[in-house]
């Protein structure tokens, strides 16, 4: 342990200083009601972690994690094609992993904040890697209508996934400062739309709304909250979904789900969670009063089964809000990495996470 303490911390510096020295400076967006000195802030100020607690934790995470936090089997998968994508009836969904969905609505495809790299991190040599990889290729992707970003964390803003959709992508629909970092990466601006809490944009018949949620940002160490944080309600005519990104539990889902629920489908956070961190990330008891605040009629648990990003097992996430929804009555909708879901009449899925595909 010794041995590898050393070369570990070092690789640990590495990659923040990589991180830092590769963030462009960004403007700001001072014309934001959550906007001040600079930086987004939530409506509650976030608590303060103490530099020993802070020490304390990145030692947990990087040398002393618990076992458990990585899967012993294999995940199961079921791999796509573009010939089933446009074999697929109208409002599918598929989750391709972690929280990156793709939608197929009005003939056209969505996909939410595609992580397609093999770590979600500022390089590929060292940081979470994938405990399964995507079950279709962005080459193979179809053209893709819009990509629907929730913010810059790495386990959801993926740069070279970026890149390589931006070819076959005609939008890219951010919060306020993400739309930016895409600009400092390349993306034209024309196919840029930033949007603040609230806002609203028509895109191909759809109405996509950008609304509050609880978190932070930041891809280094000098550019903390300095682009927006989101969730999105995605409208097809009569047919809703609520896209969660990352967010602690707060009054705003109650705020959501009044103005535009019910919801017939929650793509709800459920994972990489811990008390130490619950301000910025809900506990599966919090993602399902969520949902009921939101009300969902029907919720699928993302944000799990694809990287180490906490301390608890990595199947805890599905068996709690498993044993939630069936003690609340919720339903619920666990579909293995690349099944298809009819998001206005999901099925419950199977528990594919105690012994693969065979599930129950």
């Amino acid at each position: 342990m010794k041995r590898l303490l050393l070369p570990t911390l070092l690789g640990i510096l590495a990659v923040t200083a990589i991180a830092t020295c590769h963030r462009a400076a960004l403007p700001d967006h001072p014309e934001s009601p959550h906007h001040r000195d600079g930086r987004f802030h939530n409506p509650l100020p976030r608590p303060a972690l103490g530099f020993w607690q802070g020490v304390k934790l990145t030692w947990t995470f990087f040398f002393a994690k618990p076992s458990g936090t990585v899967p012993d089997i294999p995940i199961p998968v079921r791999p796509l094609d573009h010939a089933q994508l446009e074999a697929a009836p109208d409002r599918s969904l598929y989750r391709l992993g972690h929280s990156t969905i793709l939608m197929k609505l009005r003939g056209r495809y969505w996909l939410t904040d595609p992580v397609f790299s093999e770590r979600a991190s500022p390089v590929q040599w060292a940081g979470p890697a994938r405990f399964h990889a995507p079950p279709i290729s962005i080459e193979d992707l179809p053209p893709i209508a819009g990509v629907i970003l929730s913010h810059n964390h790495y386990d959801h803003l993926d740069r070279a996934a970026v890149a390589k959709l931006d070819a076959k992508t005609a939008r890219f629909i951010a919060p306020l400062g993400v739309g930016d970092q895409l600009i400092a990466w390349g993306i034209a601006p024309d196919k840029v739309e930033q949007l603040d809490w609230w806002q609203s944009t028509e895109a191909d018949g759809l109405r996509l709304t950008a609304t509050p949620a609880q978190h932070f940002s930041g891809r280094g160490l000098t550019d903390g909250d300095r682009s927006l944080w989101a969730s999105w309600v995605i409208q097809d005519g009569d047919l809703r979904v609520f896209f969660s990104g990352d967010s602690g539990y707060f009054d705003g889902f109650k705020a959501i789900g009044d103005a535009y629920g019910p919801f017939d489908l929650t793509l709800m956070e459920t994972g990489a969670y811990d008390k130490r961190w619950a301000f910025v990330h809900m506990q599966p008891e919090e993602t399902l009063q969520a949902h009921l605040d939101l009300r969902g009629r029907w919720l699928l648990p993302i944000h799990n089964g694809t990287f180490d990003l906490a301390l608890h097992p990595w199947e805890q996430p599905f068996e709690r809000i498993v044993a939630l929804a069936q003690e609340h009555e919720v339903n619920l909708a666990t579909p293995v990495m690349g099944q298809r879901v009819d998001i206005a009449a999901p099925e419950a899925g199977t528990l594919w996470w105690r012994n693969g595909d065979a599930g129950r």
